[in-house]
């Protein structure tokens, strides 16, 4: 298996840094946080001295390198990667995929380039909240672009299905559209649900309950890593915005005038339903074969239907579809 170099070492850099050791591969990492460096050496963990040490022994060792940080700091690391490690095997786990391929473009156009995201996030962050199951069953993107080389993309998805998690194979667009409404927005929503809430003062929040604490749970997390995942999707951002801003318009008019909720309500419980059903669905099994012409074309269905890539066997991918 080839080595992996995580370039960051937070929740998600080192539960990947954790889950590819548990996997048995070689694997060291690189943080500019020290206190996670230091917690990750106390547990026998590689960290190398640098990001620059951890790249220059990615480009020996021919790792896979795994871009672990947030979007702030994308252009800097790549551009260190372009000078140490330029042909290497990359892949990041950031929470768009969009700018991230569009810096790789401007300062490692030479890496073998496959975007991944793995949907397992949480409102707490560092290594000490790392853990190498945080993606047992979780999904995890793996891009499907017209540029995307296949070989590459098996590899990442080893990584991601040796980790635990079901690939969700779409493309950077098509990622990034999805992430604003499901990802995105509730960051921004909960913000506003938090805020209004504190507003009420010590009795409003000495009620507040099960449905408050749950629609605000995100907002706990750390700002400036909320501000860089939803400005770096600035443009899907906004239509989900547009879409929530028209929905509580029309609650509020409906209000206003009749004093009725009933469409806005309906249409909510109906949205969460679906989420039950899709999870709860049986599941079609479909086949794929790297090696055929039109691959990735089927791939990119099986993400769009709701499916999930569950193994790989030689160069055929084996996915279930929801059916239902």
């Amino acid at each position: 298996m080839r080595a992996v170099c995580v370039i960051g070492l937070g929740l998600i850099g080192g539960s990947v840094l954790r889950a590819a050791v548990a996997g048995g591969r070689r694997a060291w990492g690189a943080t500019a946080a020290e206190d996670d460096a230091v917690a990750a050496r106390a547990e026998g963990f590689e960290v190398e001295p640098s990001v620059v040490d951890a790249l220059r022994r990615a480009a020996a060792e021919d790792a896979m390198v795994v871009l672990a940080v947030p979007l702030t700091a994308v252009d800097g690391v790549l551009r260190k990667v372009g000078e140490h490690a330029p042909e290497c095997v990359l892949t990041d786990v950031v929470s768009v995929k969009g700018p991230v391929a569009d810096a790789v473009a401007r300062h490692a156009p030479a890496a073998r380039f496959a975007g991944g995201h793995p949907m397992a996030g949480a409102a707490v962050s560092g290594w000490a909240n790392s853990s190498a199951e945080l993606f047992r069953g979780a999904a995890w993107v793996v891009t499907a672009d017209e540029d995307t080389d296949t070989g590459v993309w098996r590899e990442v998805v080893e990584l991601a299905l040796a980790s635990g998690a079901h690939v969700v194979p779409t493309t950077s667009d098509d990622h990034d559209a999805a992430v604003a409404r499901i990802s995105h927005l509730p960051h921004v929503l909960a913000a506003v649900l938090a805020a209004c809430g504190a507003e009420g003062g010590p009795l409003a929040l000495a009620l507040a309950a099960g449905s408050f604490g749950d629609g605000t749970r995100v907002a706990g997390s750390r700002p400036e890593l909320v501000l860089a995942m939803c400005e770096g999707n600035r443009s899907a951002l906004l239509a989900a915005v547009d879409d929530a801003l028209g929905r509580l318009g029309a609650a509020r008019g409906a209000l206003a005038s009749t004093g009725a909720l009933r469409a806005t309500v309906l249409a909510g419980h109906a949205g969460r339903s679906a989420l039950t059903a899709q999870h709860a669905a049986g599941r079609a099994r479909v086949v794929v074969d790297l090696a055929e012409p039109g691959a990735f074309d089927q791939l990119r269905l099986v993400g769009e239907q709701g499916g999930r890539v569950t193994a790989l066997e030689g160069t055929t991918v084996v996915a279930a579809v929801p059916v239902g």
